[in-house]
């Protein structure tokens, strides 16, 4: 499955779509028909999960840790806390082309949240707080055209606002369910966590 990791590449250049069949040195023998079994099916859909969002094992099930402490349905919970990140409000608001270029942008320290420098790309946004630009990193030609790119295709979630004169952004709202970006099965990593 594309994961889109890679921004415009994924629709010009993807491997996937020369190569048929599942990745790796025993990828042959899922495709010749082989069935998965259940575990398998529950530990490809949180690898294809942690990927998404580019985290390791260990932060990946202390969010899981956190998503079951919380009231309500754990993989919603879990899914939120992932799409709320810094990194991830950073793609969604046009600010960067893919997840990895965001990353990089918050890591090299261009974005601000609350009008504050923060350069950790796990930060957890609120309702309220706003995500914007320093000044200096607008200037750059290549953080000029994706902002500009993406505000002439995109349509924003509902609990995003964005600002393109003042290249900034609001999380309005904590996101629901079907607005947001990973296409994953949340009740199979839970299952798998849960033995």
């Amino acid at each position: 499955m594309k994961l889109f990791l890679k921004g415009d590449k994924c629709f010009t250049k993807c491997v996937l779509d020369k190569r048929k069949g599942v990745p790796g040195q025993h990828g042959k023998a899922f495709s010749g028909g082989r069935k998965a079994s259940e575990y398998n099916k529950r530990l490809r859909e949180k690898q294809k999960l942690r990927r998404m969002i580019g985290v390791a094992e260990k932060p990946f099930r202390r969010y899981f840790a956190i998503a079951a402490a919380k009231p309500g349905l754990t993989g919603e919970n879990l899914l939120r806390i992932l799409e709320t990140r810094l990194d991830n409000v950073t793609q969604r608001l046009g600010f960067a082309i893919s997840k990895v270029a965001a990353r990089q942008m918050v890591l090299h320290g261009h974005m601000l949240v609350n009008g504050k420098a923060v350069n950790v790309p796990s930060y957890q946004l609120k309702p309220g707080d706003a995500v914007s630009m320093k000044e200096g990193s607008r200037a750059n030609a290549l953080y000029a055209r994706w902002w500009e790119q993406t505000h002439k295709t995109s349509v924003f979630p509902s609990w995003l606002e964005s600002n393109v004169a003042a290249w900034s952004g609001q999380v309005k709202t904590w996101p629901a369910r079907d607005e947001m970006s990973f296409p994953v099965n949340e009740q199979l990593i839970v299952e798998l966590y849960s033995k």
